[in-house]
This record gives structure tokens, C-alpha cells and sequence, in this order.
């Protein structure tokens, strides 16, 4: 009984071990220097170990493989559990607002490509765009292979088809319902066209190309915001894998990794150690990158319990205890570093324009999925949403230099920030500490009577004028009675 205690308790530090040394990150495919490689090829080449599945028919009962059988379209059962990076949508975040989580035109990877969804897609309007890009993707490949021979896309396919296994575990759903042949051009075509797009997009056409995506640029900037969607994902390790020697033989020195941030204008905005799972994880460690957190202090973040902020007082309320709110400007919002100190709250400006919803929603459907433990920014948006309740509140804050309203009416930002946070599921805040600190300042009633004095007799020079005027005049009036009176009194004793 001992001994099975210790086993157990052996095997659970392990795990935690690994989980913690991993980081919740799947190891790239291009790293085969901390990969174990296992098995070998035919023509000698050394793979990666084959995904294995959990289950074993022959070690099962009936019921339970009958079950399992069933449900397989769902989940992989793999125990290569620690490459799962792209997820999902929960149900309960896409439930708020569906439109956020689905392509408009592109279809990228077999999330998205699933026969049921094809099949229920079929009663979208944009049913018709899927279809029409998935052709205009082929052309992509044909072109590309035009320009840069069939050796080249055919080592492409060499390459897929060894990391195959290890691909389809990125996925938190099964991809069995798709032969190996198939699976391989998809994430080829899908693959080649992500490069050939973000490529295209950094020249501009000042005559119509031909390419209806370019010649109509409302079209390219919906790619844009279909490819950040979380679903809509190819692990960023096969793509660097594929186009990492591509890009240094035909397009001079430069990694894929800088090629892909420098598109998305995220030059030199996160540190060469920092591995991101796809793009729509790019977005998220570029916001990240700010905090000054590294990947210790991060796993320590996830191992200390944190708790819920479960009260706030809104932005309205706050300034009218004093509090100075002060806003700092950010390039495309990427910080989330809040403070305060000696009654002063200093945040990052919020922009709030058309697409902010898509890229915010997407980013927390990911750490809901995968970083549950570290949320910034789902704790980020939801200490923004506690902020904000009113219109009032969004002027004031707009005044303050921390939104930046591009949608026009405020009452647009308020169901915007307040309609991000729900549904999700929180595991406390990394920001508790401050709202404490904002609650408690709140709370004391001389730093409420001072304010109300500022805000009724000094909210502005006229007003601070008059009221400095009207104590003088009151001083003297006072100092000219009890002279008066003294006089008086003076008097009649004499």
C-alpha cells in the first residue's frame, strides 16, 4: 500500500514537472536537438514517435470502445497531450457572439473544414466565399510552384507528411475523419497561401493585379482578420519548419519568424526567446511582452493562487473619491501594465475600433482553452469591464486618455468591453492586488471629503479663482467684526 502511495506520488511530481517545464507549449517540430527521436525512416531520415492513442480496443470492454468510438470525432486521445495548442471555441464564449469566432471568407486548417461544419455552413451566405477561396488558394499553389518548381512543393509534402502525427496532435479534436493524403494538401495549400498572402501584402498595386483579394483591399484586410481567429490556425512550428530554408535560399536572409511579425508590423516587439504557438498566440505574447514577465515568473504566476476581484467600483465612481486617473499611450495596445500609486491609476490606452471585438474575443478564447492559469488578458479586460458601466464613465475615461473611441457613440464601447467577459470562466485576477488597493482608498472617507472638495470648489481656474476670492472676503469680514467688536468693547470699559 506504501509503496503504491509513493509510485503515485512519484508519478504526479513528474507530471507536474513536465507540465510546468513545457509550459503548457508543445515543443517545436523544428527542434529536434530536445525532441527524442525515436524512430527512423526508410531512407534513413530520423522522425518524430507516432502519436499513440490512449485507448486499446483489446484491453476495453465492449461499451466502453463502443463509446469511445463515438466520441472520436471530438478528441484525439492522445497522450502527446502537451502539443495541443489550437482549440475549439467553448461554447459558452462563442454562444455571446458566434460572428467573433467565425471566418468570413477563409477556411485555414481542419478545425475549420470539418464535414459538419461544411454541412451547416451550407445555409451561411458566406458558404459561397468558402468555396470561392478555397479555389483561389489553388491557384495560389499552382502559381508558386510555377515560380519555384515542383521540387520545392514536393518537399514540402515530404516535410508534412513525416511530422504528420505530431501536426494532427495540435489539435484539440480529432482530425481522423481525414485520410493522411488529404490531410497533407490541406496543410500544404492552406500553408503556401498564408506565406504567398502576408508576402503580397507588403507591396502596394497601383493597377489592378488580377487577384481580387489585392484589387480589392476591404477583401485582404477580411483575410487579415480571419487568419488571427483561433480555429482558423496552423501550428507556427510546421509553418517556420516548411518556409525557415525556403526563405533564406529564395528570399536572402531573413527567418520566417521575423518575416511573420514584421508583416503584422510586430518588428522587433518580442524577444528572440519568446516562442509563440500560431498567430493567433503571436498576438497574444506581443501584448504580453510589456509586463516584463519571464517564463519563471510566468510558471510561478500559474502556481500561486490568485483570487477573483469580486468587487470595483466604475471609473465615475472612483474619480469622485479622487482618484487620479491617468491614461499612457501604447503602439496598437500592446501593454497591459497597470498601476497605482499615491491616487493615481495609470493604464494603457484601450483603442476600441471595428475589429478590436475578433481580435480581443479570440485571444481569450485561447487562454481559456490553453493558459486558464494565466489569463492576462482575459484579467486585463475584465478589471476594464468593472470600470465601465456607464456612458459616463466611457467619457470620462476618453477624457482621461485611456479609451480611444473609434466607434463613435459611447454606448458602443460600454456593450462592447461588458459583453467581452461573459462567459468566461475565471481563475483569479493578476490584477488583485491593485483593485484592492483602488477599494480601499475608496473606502476612506477623508480622501472622499477632499475630493468633493476639489470637484465642487476647484474643478477649474474660475471656479478655484472665486472660491480663493470668497475666503479672503470672508477672512477680512471676519477680521473686520471682531475688531469691531473689540473697539466696542474697549469703549465701554473706558
Amino acid at each position: 500500500m506504501a509503496k503504491n502511495k509513493q509510485r503515485l506520488e512519484a508519478d504526479l511530481e513528474e507530471g507536474l514537472q513536465e507540465t510546468n517545464a513545457t509550459f503548457n507549449e508543445p515543443k517545436p517540430i523544428w527542434d529536434q536537438e530536445k525532441e527524442q527521436i525515436t524512430e527512423t525512416g526508410s531512407d534513413g531520415a530520423k522522425y518524430f514517435p507516432l502519436v499513440t492513442t490512449m485507448i486499446n480496443d483489446q484491453d476495453r470492454p465492449d461499451s466502453l470502445v463502443m463509446s469511445a468510438s463515438k466520441f472520436q470525432i471530438l478528441w484525439p486521445y492522445s497522450v502527446n497531450h502537451k502539443y495541443c495548442c489550437i482549440y475549439r471555441v467553448p461554447w459558452r464564449s462563442r454562444n455571446v457572439k458566434p460572428d467573433a469566432y467565425t471566418p468570413h471568407m477563409l477556411l485555414i486548417g481542419p478545425l475549420s473544414k470539418k464535414p459538419q461544419i461544411m454541412e451547416l455552413s451550407k445555409n451561411d451566405s458566406r458558404h459561397l466565399e468558402y468555396e470561392k477561396m478555397e479555389q483561389h488558394k489553388k491557384k495560389y499553389l499552382d502559381n508558386f510552384e510555377l515560380m519555384y518548381g515542383n521540387q520545392t512543393v514536393e518537399e514540402f509534402r515530404r516535410i508534412i507528411k513525416r511530422d504528420e502525427e505530431i501536426v494532427r496532435a495540435c489539435y484539440a479534436e480529432s482530425t481522423e475523419w481525414i485520410s493522411s493524403e488529404k490531410f497533407v494538401e490541406m496543410m500544404l495549400i492552406d500553408s503556401v497561401f498564408i506565406l504567398v498572402f502576408l508576402r503580397q501584402t507588403g507591396r502596394r498595386y497601383m493597377d489592378k493585379t488580377g487577384d481580387f483579394l489585392f484589387d480589392e483591399p476591404c477583401l485582404r484586410d477580411t483575410i487579415f482578420e480571419d487568419l488571427i481567429l483561433l480555429e482558423n490556425q496552423l501550428p507556427f512550428s510546421l509553418l517556420e519548419n516548411l518556409f525557415g530554408p525556403f526563405l533564406i535560399k529564395f528570399w536572402g536572409n531573413i527567418t520566417f519568424r521575423d518575416f511573420i511579425l514584421g508583416r503584422y508590423g510586430y518588428k522587433n516587439r518580442i524577444k528572440p526567446e519568446v516562442k509563440f504557438l500560431h498567430i493567433t498566440d503571436m498576438f497574444r505574447c506581443v501584448r504580453l511582452e510589456k509586463l516584463g514577465l519571464t517564463k519563471e515568473d510566468q510558471i510561478n504566476e500559474q502556481r500561486m493562487k490568485k483570487f477573483l476581484i469580486k468587487n470595483l467600483h466604475n471609473a465615475d465612481e472612483l474619480d469622485s473619491a479622487g482618484i487620479d486617473i491617468v491614461g499612457y499611450k501604447v503602439e496598437r495596445g500592446t501593454s497591459f501594465v497597470i498601476k497605482f500609486e499615491r491616487g493615481v491609476l495609470t493604464m494603457p490606452c484601450f483603442t476600441a475600433r471595428g475589429h478590436t471585438e475578433r481580435l480581443w474575443r479570440n485571444i481569450m478564447a485561447l487562454e481559456q482553452c490553453h493558459y486558464a492559469y494565466s489569463a492576462y488578458v482575459c484579467n486585463y479586460i475584465t478589471f476594464l469591464d468593472f470600470l465601465i458601466n456607464t456612458e459616463q464613465d466611457v467619457e470620462l475615461l476618453v477624457n482621461k486618455g485611456v479609451i480611444k473611441n473609434l466607434l463613435g457613440h459611447s454606448e458602443s464601447v460600454v456593450k462592447l468591453v461588458n459583453t467581452m467577459c461573459l462567459g468566461l470562466a475565471a481563475n483569479g485576477s493578476y490584477y488583485y492586488d491593485i483593485a484592492e488597493k483602488l477599494n480601499k482608498y475608496y473606502n476612506n472617507r477623508l480622501n472622499r471629503s477632499l475630493a468633493t472638495l476639489r470637484r465642487v470648489y476647484f474643478k477649474d481656474l474660475w471656479t478655484g479663482t472665486a472660491t480663493i476670492a470668497a475666503v479672503i472676503i470672508l477672512v477680512l469680514t471676519l477680521i473686520g467684526t471682531v475688531t469691531s467688536v473689540l473697539q466696542v468693547t474697549h469703549a465701554g470699559r473706558q
